[in-house]
């Protein structure tokens, strides 16, 4: 079912009317601190959400996360009147503690249509097109708004990856007619960009085993283990190959005790993506390979030093199927209906959409448009620049998921 002109005309009109309280909404959100691990300030936006919905009919259950350190995930249902489903899905928590928003001045700041502010973007503003879409939808087309069952679900850690999500996401999702995720989405002018893929992760721990010894009096006994570690780290480096979109991230490094001591010990992390299965597979292996590696030994040849490679996580890809180009294909008839164009992103980022998309349609990227995810620092020269969103761009994304979501239940 396609929309007729005076309907998306009535939809525009609604959601352009109620974008200053959508906007209000969307600065209560922000100025909470939800940092992942600030689980009080999480579950004080959960509590907002959750009221905000009950507005439209939404009862709300929450979920704690397995991680007893974080907050509680929110489910927010409202049942409708036929067999329809449709699940939406976003997160609670940003990666900004409090100190880090105080320290920089980070917090809620409108200048021409940007909006700066701690989950601005990423993905607070994501959670109020959700918002826009089922209040335009109640007002407009109450047949449809009635007669689906919407689910709503909101990850208290998304930003820690945490998988006990992904299988809640599993059981509350089951025979929806599509999963949509409402990370922040590129849009210039009539063009939006929607994501279809995204990496998959691994993080390794590496570690090297090395030999102590007086840096002074006996320096020839010792293994230097940062040493060989150095060397370990520029195989690592040389893995990233930007051809297959292989990319490899030495993220921490720590060695050593004190200086006049040889470090019989050293240890790193390192972050590993890939868009295939294939080639995330071959990435892992060629990690994996690297255990036994020695190339540095004490100069007395009595001890040579040995690195362990260690998988910490593997979050695989979400790789380009039929199923989630079947669900871009609706939001692409949808934009046509509006004069928009829709252009599939594939994204090297994970989402919720890493763990869920083999079991049910997904599409990604629905949120509004902005910039500087994860950004809280500012300098002068403007080199530095915080998170923020668009606020043009909240209706015309809240109007394409309004329209994609109407054809998808009436299709």
């Amino acid at each position: 079912m396609n929309l007729d002109s005076q309907t998306i005309q009535d939809l525009q009109t609604h959601l352009e009317t109620n974008l200053p309280h959508s906007l209000d909404m969307l600065r209560q959100m922000v100025e909470i601190n939800s940092f992942t691990a600030n689980a009080a300030g999480v579950d004080r936006l959960g509590q907002l959400t959750a009221e905000l919905f009950a507005r439209l009919g939404f009862t709300a259950v929450t979920i704690p996360a397995a991680n007893p350190l974080y907050g509680n995930h929110l489910v927010l249902t409202r049942h409708g009147r036929t067999a329809q489903k449709v699940g939406f899905i976003s997160h609670l928590d940003t990666v900004f503690p409090p100190d880090e928003e105080r320290r920089n001045n980070f917090h809620w700041r409108s200048e021409g249509d940007r909006i700066y502010g701690p989950g601005t973007v990423d993905i607070k503003g994501g959670t109020i097109v959700i918002y826009m879409m089922m209040a335009a939808l109640q007002a407009i087309l109450p047949d449809v708004f009635n007669n689906v069952t919407w689910t709503i679900l909101l990850n208290a850690c998304e930003e820690t990856g945490c998988e006990d999500f992904g299988e809640l996401c599993l059981r509350e999702l089951a025979g929806v007619r599509g999963g949509l995720i409402f990370e922040g989405g590129q849009m210039r002018q009539d063009r939006f960009k929607i994501v279809v893929a995204r990496k998959g992760m691994a993080i390794f721990r590496v570690q090297v085993a090395g030999k102590a010894s007086h840096a002074g009096s006996a320096h020839r006994r010792g293994a230097n283990a940062i040493v060989q570690m150095a060397d370990v780290i520029q195989r690592i480096h040389g893995l990233t190959d930007y051809g297959r979109d292989l990319t490899f991230n030495v993220g921490t490094i720590a060695g050593g005790t004190v200086i006049n001591r040889v470090p019989h010990y050293a240890s790193t992390t390192i972050e590993m993506r890939a868009f295939t299965p294939e080639v995330y597979e071959s990435g892992v292996a060629a990690m994996l390979a690297l255990n036994d590696f020695s190339t540095v030994s004490s100069a007395d040849g009595r001890y040579a030093c040995y690195v362990n490679v260690e998988v910490l996580r593997r979050t695989p890809p979400w790789s380009r199927n039929e199923a989630t180009d079947a669900l871009l294909a609706v939001w692409q008839q949808a934009a046509a209906d509006l004069g928009y164009t829709v252009l599939p992103e594939e994204r090297g980022g994970l989402s919720d959409g890493n763990h869920i998309w083999r079991s049910l349609p997904v599409i990604d990227g629905l949120g509004p448009s902005g910039g500087n995810s994860h950004c809280s620092e500012r300098s002068e020269d403007g080199s530095k620049e915080q998170e923020y969103c668009l606020a043009s761009s909240f209706v015309p994304k809240a109007l394409l998921n309004v329209a994609g979501v109407v054809r998808l239940v009436k299709g």
